[in-house]
């Protein structure tokens, strides 16, 4: 059993996750210390510039200068560790590797029989050389290139959570980061996962643009709304649904068009009730699970986790309540990940991403001394 630290930044550029764990990249042994940095105003600046300028470049011509935005996550990613390693007692030599996840800027699906794109921006190496420890990057281009969607990769980790606890199946896992995705999970068949639409990106964006804050604290602003059915049935609309999974998304696929004539506190609960239903949608085309488990940043949101319950039928719970660690998990993931890239073992399977046969995703960088 190695230790292994865990890292991952998401598509709302709040912050970055690290999370240690001691793992063989099949059992977790240890759950250690978990950390969060919040990203500063100006490093979040550098990391929205980059976004917009992969928007604007959309993998068409040569690939934009990324040095700035990959120096701040390097950094901020460096700092975060060394926190991690010195309040679990340990020294950098008795880490065995870091899953470094980056910062998606860019991710255009598989279309027809166009292989999809994704960019994750963020030095592999440089960090490798600061820490003086092996790490594990690019963990999703293995995947398109082998016919995936590259995302979402965490769902093996859930299958490994689920079976280390002996939990009861049918139970279906909903992450509600920027973008939702879901993995199902029953008896006697591999795990089956996909972007199920926004989840909390377009709510994010939606208290950006109108309030000037960063995401819908507690449901307030949704709480205090109308659904509007004609903005929601224009939303549901969007060609994405109509896919057969697996599917991916762009946090950017996704428009904000649909419910600008309409107040704050209706555009708010609207674009909660699209999340709730699409999440909905999706595991109703699986089956009816036992259980619904919740993590990510959504799962903090009452009036969300309230409008999933009511189009599902069976009020998801937060993973809380089976002893994970919803504000951490993606970071375990990303550690369990790298130990299976160092055994060797798939990261990705057809019925995760639709890869063409399980796939070991990911890069290691060695410090060079």
């Amino acid at each position: 059993m190695k230790y292994v630290i865990g890292l991952m930044s998401g598509t709302s550029l709040d912050g970055v996750d690290a999370a240690l764990i001691r793992t063989d990249g099949d059992r977790i042994a240890e759950f250690g210390v978990g950390e969060t940095r919040d990203y500063g105003k100006a490093e979040r600046a550098v990391l929205q510039a980059a976004v917009d300028t992969a928007l604007a470049w959309n993998f068409q011509g040569e690939m934009p200068d990324f040095s700035a935005a990959a120096a701040v996550l390097t950094a901020s990613h460096a700092e975060l560790v060394e926190a991690v390693i010195a309040e679990a007692g340990l020294t950098a030599g008795q880490i065995s590797l870091v899953g470094f996840h980056g910062q998606t800027v860019l991710h255009r699906a598989p279309a027809g029989r166009q292989q999809g794109r994704t960019c994750q921006i963020g030095d592999g190496q440089a960090l490798a050389d600061r820490l003086g420890v092996d790490v594990v990057y690019d963990f999703r281009s293995p995947d398109m290139a082998g016919g995936g969607q590259g995302a979402p990769l965490a769902p093996l980790y859930h299958a490994a959570l689920v079976a280390q606890g002996q939990l009861e199946l049918p139970l279906a896992v909903v992450n509600l980061g920027g973008v939702a995705n879901v993995t199902w999970l029953a008896p006697d068949t591999d795990p089956i996962a996909f972007d199920t639409g926004p989840a909390n990106g377009l709510i994010d964006a939606w208290c950006q643009q109108r309030l000037g804050t960063s995401h819908d604290s507690n449901g307030e602003l949704a709480a205090r709304g109308k659904i509007d059915p004609a903005a929601l049935k224009a939303l549901m609309k969007h060609p994405f649904f109509a896919k057969a999974p697996p599917k991916s998304l762009d946090r950017w696929d996704f428009s904000l068009d649909p419910v600008q004539h309409l107040g704050d506190a209706d555009g708010a609960a609207t674009l909660t009730a699209f999340t709730a239903r699409t999440v909905a949608a999706a595991i109703d085309q699986l089956g009816q699970p036992g259980r619904i488990l919740a993590t990510g940043g959504g799962r903090h949101n009452p009036v969300l986790m309230r409008m999933m319950g009511e189009a599902m039928g069976v009020r998801p719970e937060a993973v809380e309540r089976v002893g994970w660690r919803g504000d951490l998990l993606e970071a375990e993931a990303f550690a369990w990940l790298a130990a299976r890239v160092a055994a060797g073992l798939p990261t990705s399977i057809p019925s995760t991403t639709g890869v063409s046969r399980p796939t070991c995703g990911g890069l290691i960088a060695h410090p060079r001394s």
